[in-house]
């Protein structure tokens, strides 16, 4: 799946609880999602690593669409590596 396309489907699952939730609830959400993940990378199986890999991405589309703000289009910083030096690999120092 996409970016666009997980957006897409976040928004239409999701979308109306999670405006009425308001952006502080949903930052909120994806800290705690994120806290999960580390706990996860640490002493998890692969598969609770997924798990909440998926979660936290499922929350920043969230956030992302309460935000009004095109995923694929933020990424594009990264589009030719470094935002800063734009060389793969990073060449700053």
């Amino acid at each position: 799946m996409d970016l666009a396309t997980l957006q897409d489907v976040i928004e239409r699952t999701y979308g109306e609880r999670d405006r009425e939730r308001g952006v502080p609830s949903t930052v909120a959400w994806l800290a705690e999602e994120v806290g999960e993940l580390a706990q996860a990378v640490r002493k998890g199986t692969q598969a609770q690593r997924e798990h909440e890999f998926a979660d936290v991405l499922a929350w920043v589309a969230s956030l992302a669409n309460q935000m009004d703000v095109d995923l694929t289009a933020a990424v594009q910083r990264y589009a030719t590596g470094c935002p800063r030096c734009a060389a793969i690999p990073c060449a700053c120092s």
